[in-house]
């Protein structure tokens, strides 16, 4: 298979498998796929849709910020920073895999853009991103997520990984005088 091809069938399965959750959860709550519309006026209220375990619930929520809601204090004007933003970033990605990247970046990378451009399409369709896996211990809550956010935390956690390993790779190589 051909690398392109590899890189772009992750990449818009990522973005497929995203938006069906998103899709199916916005069908569920408002009985119709609303493509576009600022956030709080699709679905006005999170909503808890189902407790599936002690320590894990489906929820609907609305995260203005970044992943595991950071930098959503920003305000009205973080939504065109964060598009801007991600899309600058997404680009060189997508430029870095098509261009320069290794074979064992390839997955880690593609699996990090699919997910960016998955929250992107949410931001510049609603100006917020639809979350809503929360896990829980007690009253302590991680912050609710989504496939795309599963997907780049993944991704970045394989890049590592294979970082470590090709460095270890070239030290032994190194130490084996080869």
């Amino acid at each position: 298979m051909k690398k392109t091809t590899l890189i772009f069938l992750i990449i818009f399965g990522v973005i497929f498998l995203d938006l069906l959750s998103k899709g199916t959860l916005l069908y569920l709550i408002t009985g119709t796929l609303p493509l576009s519309g600022a956030a709080w006026d699709v679905v006005p209220v999170p909503y808890l849709m189902a407790h599936v375990f002690d320590f894990f619930n489906i929820v609907f929520t609305w995260n203005p910020g970044t992943s595991f809601s950071l930098f959503r204090a920003m305000g009205e004007v973080a939504p065109m920073i964060l598009i801007v933003g991600t899309g600058f970033i997404t680009g060189f990605i997508l430029y870095y895999l098509c261009q320069r990247a290794q074979s064992y970046e390839i997955v880690p990378l593609s699996l990090i853009a699919g997910g960016a451009i998955g929250n992107l399409l949410d931001r510049i369709r609603f100006g917020a991103v639809i979350d809503f896996l929360d896990f829980h211990i007690g009253g302590w809550h991680w912050p609710a997520f989504n496939v795309a956010d599963i997907c780049i935390v993944v991704g970045v956690g394989l890049y590592l990984l294979n970082m470590y390993i090709a460095r270890r790779k070239c030290l032994k190589s190194i130490k084996d005088g080869k």
